[in-house]
């Protein structure tokens, strides 16, 4: 149908100098109702959100089941498969938080993007060089891989003449040896056979210590290492072999390994080419076919374009694709990366790995909310669920896990939003006027952040204090609204020990500098210290009973929520130190107070230590 044009002028420039590795877990939802009832694993099992199937394990997919269907085709394609429910997605985050943690521990430089909850990018570059070097070129079949810089005893043994797992083109595994020419190819050569054998025992070592299984592939950046992978699957690893850098050419012989792998791909299948893309794409090609083709369109517009076709169309080039792809609200140079990745080309880096998200979400949809009982209801649901996920990620085990009050927050969010989006009435068409949400948001209370209060409790005094009165701010009526959806999300994250440690050192070196210059004053300053301490000691502390009184007034909830002004509203907050409650303004002086304490703990270590 299309005349295939050499390329070669406006070919992207590689860059093959990373090693990156792609994890999939293998059913991953599936997985985890699997690792919590072993017995899962040998029945076909499906999990349903909604009235589809989500995904559902290979026992199941060898039985005809496959992603999406409705309940009712699986369960006339397989009368006795085991369906579960996945709408409650705690479970699912705990586990790839679980996994993530495990993946990340054998970084060196951090680099560990999660993708979803079942994907997993690691650039692991930097061992692969240090490996690289410590290779001995008379001895590769008794190679050792080290995993730690410091020991050179942690590590394992391997065959640096081999590549572990599959490989593309699938290649004898003698057909690898051992060469004392360092041309760029032979190089990537060596260093993606590490990169398999590496990818072999991170995945073996992830069954073994977590029950998962995982698809891994290897290349040299996301786009291909994801795609890769994808071949061989489940519980299995696929390297992408060199050459990459040999001249396009059409003549299928003398291409490299990139474009012959790439180009076989639906042109959807492409990370980052999304539906606007591809049919924007789709529209271009078909438009210009010859009119003596005409009959070719109706036949082929039902069939997906490969990566090829796009590549090898008359005149394609990324000017040609910025002109079809770019305009008003497009990326600058969408062209160029679209050109670049349909030749296998993909720059974009693997992120840092994070301690902690930059914001928790949550939502829900309803066919109708009209109620403030109903709204409480659904409030009460994500507000627990909210403060469930807060637990998860941001926080950080002290060195006793018995003791509650010892866990610490590594980030506290700043502001809590809510959202909602109304059904609006139908057009004369059928189309509905809006699709848009509306939020209101304000500072999340400090209440939040004390471990010793009830999560319950915490629950209801969030929602009576601050989610009502927001959600009053948006919906002044008192019913009506026609609610399809009801999102809470904390954000603004800030990191708590970073922070706070930095404040510290910094008002410890001022203090120090203090007291050098005005040692004239230490006597009157060592008065003034004592004077403040008797005061401070002579205050009545803050007792339990005081906390359980002030929880029993908090617990009183108003039975006429909506009638109450928000100018009524007490905005109190609780120290998450002492415990004691006080207007939101006095706050940061009460925070201050205990910031000198710790200054003064501060500096008495250090003088223990001079």
């Amino acid at each position: 149908m299309m005349k295939p044009e050499e390329k070669g002028s406006d070919s992207p420039k590689r860059d093959d100098s990373r090693i990156i590795l792609h994890f999939d877990y293998d059913c991953f939802y599936a997985a985890v109702f699997e690792k919590e009832n072993p017995a899962l694993e040998f029945v076909p099992l499906a999990v349903q959100q909604k009235q589809i199937i989500v995904t559902c394990n290979y026992t199941a997919r060898r039985q005809g089941l496959r992603k999406l269907q409705s309940l009712s085709e699986a369960k006339k394609i397989c009368p006795d498969v085991v369906i579960v429910v996945g709408e409650e997605l705690g479970r699912f985050r705990n586990a790839s938080k679980t996994l993530y943690d495990f993946l990340r521990s054998f970084s060196w430089n951090g680099k560990v993007e999660r993708l979803g909850f079942d994907e997993v990018f690691l650039d692991v570059t930097d061992i692969i060089e240090f490996n690289k070097d410590c290779l001995n070129p008379h001895e590769s079949k008794n190679s050792f891989f080290h995993l730690d810089r410091q020991d050179p005893t942690v590590g394992f043994s391997f065959n640096a003449l081999t590549v572990a797992g599959h490989s593309f083109p699938e290649l004898p595994r003698n057909l690898i040896s051992s060469s004392s020419a360092r041309s760029s190819e032979e190089s990537l050569l060596e260093r993606l056979i590490l990169g398999s054998h590496l990818a072999q025992h991170i995945r073996f070592r992830l069954e073994n210590e977590t029950g998962y299984t995982s698809t891994v592939g290897i290349s040299t950046n996301k786009l291909l290492s994801k795609l890769v992978g994808n071949l061989n699957k489940p519980k299995a690893q696929t390297t992408l072999l060199p050459p990459y850098n040999v001249p396009q050419s059409t003549d299928i012989s003398c291409q490299n390994n990139v474009i012959k792998f790439i180009d076989s791909h639906d042109i959807d299948l492409v990370t980052g080419i999304g539906f606007k893309t591809l049919q924007r794409i789709q529209n271009y090609i078909l438009s210009r076919l010859p009119e003596s083709e005409t009959g070719l369109v109706e036949r082929e517009a039902e069939k997906k374009l490969s990566v090829r076709d796009v590549r090898l169309f008359p005149g394609m080039c990324s000017r040609v694709l910025e002109n079809i792809l770019g305009g008003s609200g497009a990326i600058r140079g969408v062209g160029s990366k679209v050109w670049g990745l349909i030749n296998g080309v993909d720059n974009s880096i693997v992120q840092q790995a994070r301690n902690f998200p930059t914001q928790i979400s949550l939502e829900n949809t309803y066919l109708r909310l009209n109620t403030i009982q109903d709204v409480i209801k659904e409030l009460r649901e994500l507000a627990r669920n909210l403060l469930n996920r807060m637990y998860v990620d941001l926080l950080q085990n002290a060195e006793d896990f018995e003791d509650s009050t010892k866990k610490k927050w590594i980030a506290r969010p700043r502001m809590i939003r809510i959202s909602t989006r109304s059904r609006h009435p139908s057009n004369s068409d059928g189309s509905r006027r809006s699709f848009s949400r509306v939020s209101k948001s304000c500072p999340l209370p400090n209440f939040i952040f004390d471990l010793r209060i009830d999560k319950n409790f915490k629950v209801e005094k969030l929602i009576r204090e601050t989610l009502i009165p927001l959600f009053k701010r948006l919906h002044s009526d008192h019913y009506g609204w026609n609610l399809c959806l009801i999102n809470i999300c904390v954000t603004n994250m800030v990191e708590v020990s970073n922070e706070d440690d930095k404040i510290a050192r910094d008002m410890f070196q001022i203090s120090r500098k203090r007291d050098h210059t005005l040692k004239a004053y230490q006597k009157l300053e060592d008065y003034d210290n004592k004077f403040q301490g008797d005061q401070i000691a002579s205050m009545d502390p803050v007792t339990k009973d005081d906390i359980d009184a002030q929880i029993a007034v908090d617990q009183s909830l108003c039975h006429n929520l909506w009638e109450e002004s928000e100018d009524e509203i007490d905005y109190r907050d609780t120290c998450v130190k002492c415990g004691a409650a006080m207007p939101a303004f006095a706050m940061i002086a009460h925070e201050r107070f205990h910031m000198e304490e710790q200054i003064k703990l501060t500096q008495e270590k250090q003088g223990n230590l001079d």
